[in-house]
């Protein structure tokens, strides 16, 4: 790592591809897209079959079973995720090694998507479980190879950058998703004496739209970006960038990986379990929290999700740019502190101004700054932790590295759904223990951060403003 570079390599200018970059985001648009749809409608979904199958009127008393199932769907997804890293990594076909898992896992998710809420109209459980499942376990074969595209085709100084950029067109789906949740209103569909009471296409038409627009960014995915040429072009300045690497030694393409490398890549993996236990047992449950808790419109957490949103693509733009001042190591550092302060300010105001919250119809306006907030500190850490964890890999093994990262997050996605609905069963907490369990999860993953070794990078240029959009360079 500290070896002397020639002048000519110091000098010579990384030049990020904007075009290409916003092309790969649009298999992010499509994951996104269908997680937000999937994580908004799925949770109320069980609720409901559970109530009516054990004769409960008692929300609460069927979350750990909500929970239980969201996390049978992660657990599949924590085993298949390395797996099909692996194989894209060894997969050489006509159509690069990423693209076939692409195109046959959205396909198969935009065909059995619709059937979800189809199983839970007519009260066919297991019907609505099997089809949950089945979305999972292909979009595990999608997820990994799309989101291993971006290192693939970016030299490793760029990836915050690209990964910002990735992120953006993700989120950009998942507003799509939130604005159709607005418009067909699950709680109006739940609502004796609405006029919107069952009706089926209240339900169906958003997963039906999230399908149609999965297959066309796949489409678009595949029609534009010819995954072979590019990865030919870009051979010399991906072994160029591997001098600028942010990890802790040296990275071999051959020979096993060094101890502080491993070292490194296992704190950044546990803190982003702590992390996503936070994050994915609020989100979770908030759907529920509006319904049952607030007794509120599900519109209000549409709305509530689209604030976060914007503090998310705030903050992406944001990552990239902090992440060439202070390093990645304090990025990330200061996106945890802000969510999780956040979280404290939620646990404070719940058992102070919030209190009478519960049944009163309404969505506290204050929930809405918290979730601004909470967006963009964690957009903060995800813009820059996947950099970091395939900084620590040879080319060839960056689908085995994003694997690592995914099957982290899904063993939090896992737990969290069943820990915190057990937790809600306690005497005396309910959906406001939410953002107490947050907050915990949140510190101690900051507290494992802290651990990770701060990586100084090689000073090394970057095209920027009119010159980083030079037209030949974008083809």
């Amino acid at each position: 790592m500290d070896e002397k570079l020639s002048p000519t390599v110091e000098a010579k200018p990384f030049k990020l591809n904007y075009k290409r970059i916003f092309l790969i985001g649009f298999a992010f648009f499509g994951i996104l897209l269908l997680w937000q749809v999937y994580d908004s409608w799925c949770p109320t979904f069980l609720t409901e079959q559970f109530k009516k199958a054990l004769g409960i009127t008692d929300e609460n008393e069927v979350q750990y079973l909500v929970g239980i199932i969201m996390a049978l769907d992660n657990l599949a997804a924590l085993i298949l995720l390395p797996i099909f890293g692996s194989l894209s990594d060894k997969t050489k076909s006509p159509l690069g090694k990423r693209m076939p898992y692409i195109l046959i896992g959205t396909f198969v998710c935009a065909v059995a998507f619709p059937f979800i809420p189809l199983f839970f109209h007519y009260n066919n459980i297991i019907g609505m479980i099997i089809m949950m499942l089945i979305v999972v376990v292909f979009a595990m074969m999608y997820r990994n190879p799309a989101v291993a595209l971006m290192p693939d085709m970016t030299p490793k100084p760029l990836r915050s950058k690209a990964n910002a950029i990735i992120n953006i067109m993700g989120y950009i789906g998942g507003f799509f998703a939130t604005l159709v949740g607005m418009i067909f209103v699950l709680s109006e569909y739940l609502k004796i004496g609405s006029d919107k009471y069952h009706n089926l296409w209240t339900i169906e038409l958003p997963f039906i739209i999230a399908s149609a627009l999965m297959l066309i960014s796949a489409i678009v995915l595949f029609c534009t970006i010819k995954e072979n040429k590019i990865a030919e072009e870009m051979k010399d300045e991906l072994k160029r960038g591997e001098e600028f690497s942010e990890a802790a030694e040296k990275v071999e393409d051959e020979g096993p990986m060094s101890a502080a490398n491993k070292r490194m890549l296992f704190l950044i993996l546990i803190a982003e379990f702590f992390w996503f236990m936070a994050d994915n047992g609020i989100g979770t449950f908030m759907g529920n929290y509006t319904i049952y808790y607030l007794g509120a419109s599900t519109r209000s957490n549409s709305i509530n999700i689209i604030v976060g949103g914007v503090g998310s693509i705030i903050g992406f733009v944001l990552g990239g740019i902090l992440a060439s001042k202070i390093g990645r190591k304090w990025t990330v550092t200061s996106g945890l502190t802000l969510s999780g302060l956040s979280y404290l300010v939620w646990v404070i105001l719940s058992y102070t101004v919030l209190k009478g919250a519960a049944g009163s119809g309404t969505f506290p306006l204050p929930i809405y700054f918290i979730w601004f907030v909470k967006g963009l500190g964690m957009s903060l850490v995800h813009v820059n932790s996947f950099p970091m964890v395939v900084e620590l890999c040879p080319s060839k093994d960056i689908g085995k590295f994003t694997g690592y990262y995914y099957a982290s997050s899904m063993a939090a996605q896992t737990i969290t759904p069943v820990a915190l609905g057990a937790l809600m069963l306690i005497p005396g907490n309910s959906f406001s223990f939410l953002p107490v369990y947050a907050s915990i999860c949140l510190a101690a993953s900051l507290a494992v951060f802290l651990f990770i070794k701060n990586v100084k990078t090689k000073k090394t240029q970057i095209k920027r403003g009119l010159e980083a959009l030079d037209y030949e360079d974008q083809l």
